[in-house]
């Protein structure tokens, strides 16, 4: 299980400190919209409990009177219509002011953990992503998310039951002492209720919370993996591991069920015994004298108007535990430090093509060493290959180059410059990078080259030739606006594979890394792509990963990689001489393609 469930056998007590963290956390965001629904809720509060002592008043001075045959004055009738409208419109208007900025301070605090979340996202290095199943970052996003957030909105409310219910004593009080002791000992009862509802829904709602992000990392690794579970005809197999996922949510949050069916209906129930109560005290005290009809409607008033304000703080309890579970899963992401700090002020880059220089780089992948104090250089305006076993790092060089991995150790430098004094935006002005897999997004092609940048038409046709893929473009049902499917379906691999590649050189970038870029291109278009690339309308540093003798033969010169090293550096004929890179040429002239 790659989820967090923290919450599952701790106290109640730390929860609460969580969830005052929570809240904490959202009142420092949006302090402004929480302070004013609070206040709405307050003055919904106050005016609840002002409205049970208007009917009281209304009943003795105007119901009871009217119906002794004694009458009612007019004046009275009057003054008890204003009060009713008067008291209602407040707390009609409280419950407004509450409601909307509440609403307001607890998507607004969404939207800022939300932002910050894919900030991380967009921030992390590669090696973060490849360790988390995609559904699990997808979970952190959409439902850890919503319910981090959840809580919040009977937050106001919840804060507003403590002065309603301390309002309500003094009413009761002032009304009847012994009416007043009934709900001293009802609150306490109803406190007590609210804390062994929470004690024991907090373990099932934790793990609940922690399936549901396991479920959304099998449903889209199904998903994104549906020929393969196709063409192996393991389907079933997918429906089973799903259906074990889907169930292990069911059982968790049908315990969560079993105890608000336990608890909700005993704590629904409480307020009406007090008002069964008030009733019977209540009919003796007013047989005695002692109580007016007025009085016993009013307090029977404010045991009906507590029940709800009791169920909203027992909303606020039972959705605590899965906010702050939430909360600690999205947190597991926030709290994940870039090894390198992000560059404020980048350094300056020159003009024209860049070179690039590796000094003592090292870079190791868990227990595997990929880089042992790596050292190259390559001149601008250069056109090399690098060629090098599978798993000898040419990949992690590229995520290094264009910051997508940090080394562990050692530089890397672009124009003389390390590429830790580089932000992400200055560098990807400076160096683009094709991969072997080319993602196409389910949009147009000149969306998909353009990328939302602001480059013209005339750029993205410029582009597309460049990468040879002008022609193939043109003969299109829509042309340039032909829309490719998810992950570019519809293009065969070789034409996605330019698609991508032009992409990468419409910013007119000084350094390109192909990263066996045109592997499913014809070898004749190859060339002509390299071609392109190393005429002098796009000025550029080229690094080729070369799979093709064919393509290494085109390059200006060869990087060998061998054990962590550079093995060797020249022509591909002054490599020849060594044993290691001729049995790799070799296989490559035998195979076609390297392995």
């Amino acid at each position: 299980m790659s989820q967090i469930d923290q919450t599952s056998d701790e106290p109640v007590p730390h929860l609460f400190r969580r969830g005052a963290r929570l809240i904490t956390r959202s009142f420092r965001l949006r302090p402004v919209p929480h302070a004013i629904a609070i206040t709405g809720a307050c003055l919904f509060s106050v005016a609840a409990v002002a409205f049970t002592l208007v009917m009281g008043w209304t009943t003795d001075e105007v119901i009871v009177p009217a119906l002794d045959g004694s009458g009612a004055d007019n004046k009275d009738v009057w003054i008890a219509l204003t009060l009713l409208v008067g008291v209602g419109f407040i707390r009609g208007l409280g419950a407004v002011v509450r409601r909307y900025f509440l609403a307001t301070a607890r998507y607004g605090t969404e939207v800022e953990w939300r932002r910050q979340l894919f900030g991380q996202f967009l921030d992390l290095p590669m090696s973060f992503h490849r360790s988390r199943p995609t559904g699990e970052l997808l979970a952190h996003a959409d439902n850890d998310m919503m319910v981090a957030s959840m809580a919040l909105m009977p937050l106001a409310f919840s804060f507003a039951t403590v002065v309603l219910i301390l309002i309500a004593l003094v009413s009761l009080l002032l009304i009847n002492p012994v009416l007043a002791l009934i709900a001293a000992v009802l609150f306490p009862v109803l406190g007590i209720m609210n804390h062994l509802y929470s004690q024991r829904v907090v373990a099932p709602a934790s793990a609940a919370q922690a399936a549901v992000g396991d479920t959304s990392s099998i449903a889209h690794e199904s998903f994104d993996g549906a020929m393969v579970i196709k063409a192996l005809g393991r389907e079933d197999n997918e429906v089973t591991r799903l259906r074990v996922a889907a169930t292990k949510i069911r059982d968790e949050r049908l315990t969560v069920g079993r105890l608000r069916a336990a608890f909700e209906p005993a704590i629904d129930a409480l307020p009406n015994l007090g008002i069964i109560a008030v009733l019977a005290l209540g009919a003796v005290l007013v047989d005695e004298g002692s109580l007016s009809v007025g009085d016993l409607v009013g307090a029977m008033a404010l045991f009906t108007m507590l029940a709800f304000p009791m169920r909203v703080v027992g909303f606020f309890l039972e959705e605590l535990p899965r906010s702050v579970v939430a909360l600690d899963r999205i947190d597991s992401v926030l709290d994940v430090q870039r090894a390198q700090p992000v560059v404020a002020t980048p350094a300056p880059l020159p003009d024209g093509p860049l070179g690039v220089t590796a000094t003592d780089l090292e870079m190791s992948h868990g227990d595997n060493k990929v880089f042992d104090g790596l050292n190259f250089d390559v001149a601008p305006g250069e056109v090399v290959a690098i060629v090098g076993p599978t798993g000898i790092g040419k990949s992690t060089l590229a995520d290094i180059l264009v910051g997508l991995q940090d080394a562990d150790a050692g530089a890397l430098s672009i124009g003389g410059v390390d590429t830790t004094h580089l932000n992400n935006e200055h560098r990807a002005g400076a160096v683009a990078v094709a991969f072997q897999e080319a993602f196409l997004f389910a949009d147009s092609i000149h969306e998909n080259v353009a990328l939302g940048r602001d480059v013209g038409l005339d750029e993205v046709w410029w582009a597309l030739t460049m990468a040879g893929a002008d022609q193939f473009v043109r003969d299109l049902p829509e042309g340039i606006d032909t829309i490719v499917g998810e992950r570019g379906v519809s293009l065969s691999g070789g034409q996605r594979q330019r698609v991508a590649l032009a992409r990468a050189l419409v910013g007119r970038p000084r350094v390109v890394f192909l990263d066996d870029s045109t592997s499913a291109v014809d070898p004749a278009v190859e060339a002509k792509i390299l071609d392109n690339l190393r005429g002098d309308e796009l000025d550029v540093t080229l690094l080729v990963v070369a799979h093709r003798l064919s393509t290494i033969k085109l390059a200006d010169r060869v990087i060998f990689l061998a054990g962590g090293k550079v093995g060797g550096t020249g022509s591909h004929t002054e490599l020849m001489n060594d044993p290691r890179y001729e049995r790799l040429a070799r296989a490559y002239e035998d195979e076609g393609v390297v392995q």
